[in-house]
């Protein structure tokens, strides 16, 4: 019976730790993938800004 219940202390243990690193990497992607979609809508904001301004002055 001490057995069993070590091995599930260890089992919960090494879940928690899997489960971690799995939320570790997900963030990462996600803060990976915002960042990517907030640079691109700012190159898009400049682009647009560029040939509004390109109008104006010619």
């Amino acid at each position: 019976m001490n057995e069993t219940r070590s091995r599930s202390f260890g089992r919960t243990v090494v879940a928690a730790l899997v489960f971690l690193v799995a939320a570790w990497l997900l963030l990462g992607v996600i803060i990976h993938v915002v960042s990517f979609l907030f640079s691109t809508l700012v190159l898009v904001v400049a682009v647009v800004a560029l040939v509004w301004a390109l109008r104006v002055l010619l």
